[in-house]
Parts: structure tokens; C-alpha cells; sequence
């Protein structure tokens, strides 16, 4: 049967696929949060995972306020993706697995989640930025990948208990699938930041850590957050941190954290990244 063997939290701010482009891992300002990734790097190079599902949200390149999924799963044999207007290069196509991709969202929709199927998608910066973070090299041991689309900008979002119970009911999806594969899941995005209006800028260190510390010990505590509250936490970009509660629900009930590094400010942003192994 398939496996999790775990799952993996980052930042996916397009200036840091500017910043990889550019080879400035090593300037003043990107160091402390480039630091971060050496040792994600090397756990991913000791398990080999075989699929990588990645949870993002679209920035406008499939779904715009006019129509905007809550939850949408790609389940195409590859997936391109374009550029946006923010000067990243595009990159090679990833290779998807559609089989596995029909197994979750039928399996899913069995458990009364309401998925929207993408058999053509294209992925942007929220889910290359991660790639190029995790995998820079894209080498022999690269993942097949499956996208996870969550909608975080038009409102009315989904709820941090809603998206907890998506994970565990994909959770149950992926380990339903009767091949011997291992699959480490993606949270992407925040964590506070706010890029327009008055607040412009904020950022909240005290509220990030404490959402770091109880998604690995009581993250059922993180769902008394109510979605008002998580905005004027975390700010109006922070409602990203609900990724992070998709990813911790597909793990098991105990997981073991690996690693952690928290950066700021990265381009007006709270940067959290985390190795979370689950626990037999």
C-alpha cells in the first residue's frame, strides 16, 4: 500500500524563485532563509519519496474571482506552468500520475468533499517555487507530483477544521491506493504577510511560531481559529497558513518534527519551513 512517510511546510513568495534565478542564496538578505533548505534537501535524497502532492493556491494563472474552486485536484500526466508577470523563468514541465490523482478525488468525493477535477492545470509560482526550493536539481530521484489547489483569496475561504478534515480524508486516499509507493505531502504559502492596505507589511512572529509549534503537537487546538481571526493575525495573505493544516492532516495522528527554520522578513514575510515525519 502506499505510504506518507511525512510532510514538508515552505514559503512560495515569487522573489524567491527571482532570488534562485539570480543565485542569490548566499546574499546578506536571502542567507537565513536559503539556510533552511539544506537539510529538507537531504531527507528528501535519504527517503526518495515517489509523489510529491503539492498543496498551493492559484494566483490567478487557472481561476480568477469569477470562478474560484474551493478545492480543485490536477489529475493530468504533466503539468506546465507560465509565467504570471513577475519575471520567473518558466519551467520544465513536472511529470504528474493521473492514476493515483483519480483514486484521491474519487476516494474524496466518497468522503463528501466537493473536488473540482483539473485534467489540464497549469502551475505557478505557489507550486514551482516549492519545487525549485525542495528539488533543485531535478534529478534521477524527482517525484511524480500531484497539485492541490486551495482557494485562499475569494471569500468566503474555507475553514482551518474544513481543511484539516480535507487532509485526513486525503490522507486516507493516498494510503488506500494499493501500490508500494511513498508520498510526502507539501503545505505551501505564508506564513503572516499582508501586501496591500493599511497594513501593508504586517507580519506577526509571535502568532507564527505558535502556529509552528501546535501543528506538531495539537493542531485539533489551531481549528478554534476562526477565519476573521487568522486574517488579522496573520494578515489578509496569511489565510495561506490553512495549506499548512491541509498537509498536517494528511499525517498521522503523531508526527516527529525533523527540522525548522523560521525567517523574516522575506519580502514582507513571515518564512516557516518544517520537516514533519509521521510516527507509526
Amino acid at each position: 500500500m502506499a505510504k506518507i512517510i511525512g510532510g514538508l511546510t515552505t514559503s512560495h513568495i515569487p522573489a524567491i524563485g527571482n532570488a534562485i534565478a539570480r543565485n542569490k542564496q548566499d546574499d546578506p538578505y536571502w542567507k537565513g532563509f536559503f539556510a533552511g533548505y539544506p537539510p529538507v534537501q537531504k531527507w528528501l535524497d535519504k527517503h526518495k519519496p515517489d509523489v510529491a502532492v503539492v498543496i498551493y493556491n492559484d494566483h490567478g494563472l487557472n481561476f480568477f474571482l469569477d470562478k474560484m474552486p474551493t478545492f480543485a485536484i490536477g489529475a493530468a500526466h504533466e503539468y506546465h506552468n507560465a509565467d504570471e508577470g513577475w519575471g520567473l523563468p518558466t519551467m520544465a514541465p513536472y511529470t504528474g500520475d493521473a492514476a493515483l490523482s483519480w483514486h484521491i478525488i474519487e476516494r474524496m468525493v466518497e468522503d463528501e468533499f466537493d473536488i473540482t477535477s483539473c485534467q489540464e492545470i497549469l502551475v505557478d509560482h505557489g507550486f514551482t517555487v516549492p519545487m525549485q526550493l525542495f528539488w533543485p536539481d531535478r534529478g534521477p530521484h524527482m517525484p511524480r507530483v500531484i497539485p492541490v489547489s486551495a482557494n485562499t483569496v475569494q471569500h468566503p475561504i474555507p475553514t482551518i477544521k474544513r481543511c484539516l478534515d480535507f487532509g485526513k480524508s486525503l490522507g486516507r486516499a493516498i494510503e488506500s491506493w494499493p501500490e508500494d509507493i511513498k508520498v510526502v505531502v507539501l503545505g505551501t504559502g505564508g506564513l503572516s504577510h499582508q501586501l496591500d492596505g493599511e497594513r501593508a507589511g504586517h507580519i506577526n512572529k509571535k502568532f507564527d511560531l505558535m502556529c509552528m509549534d501546535k501543528i506538531v503537537t495539537d493542531p485539533e487546538a489551531l481549528t478554534k481559529i476562526s477565519r476573521h481571526e487568522l486574517i488579522r493575525e496573520a494578515g489578509s495573505q496569511g489565510s495561506e497558513f490553512i495549506m499548512w493544516m491541509m498537509m498536517r492532516g494528511a499525517l498521522s495522528a503523531k508526527v516527529k518534527k525533523i527540522h525548522q527554520n523560521y525567517s523574516i522578513p522575506i519580502s514582507n514575510t513571515g518564512a516557516g519551513t518544517m520537516i514533519l515525519e509521521n510516527v507509526d
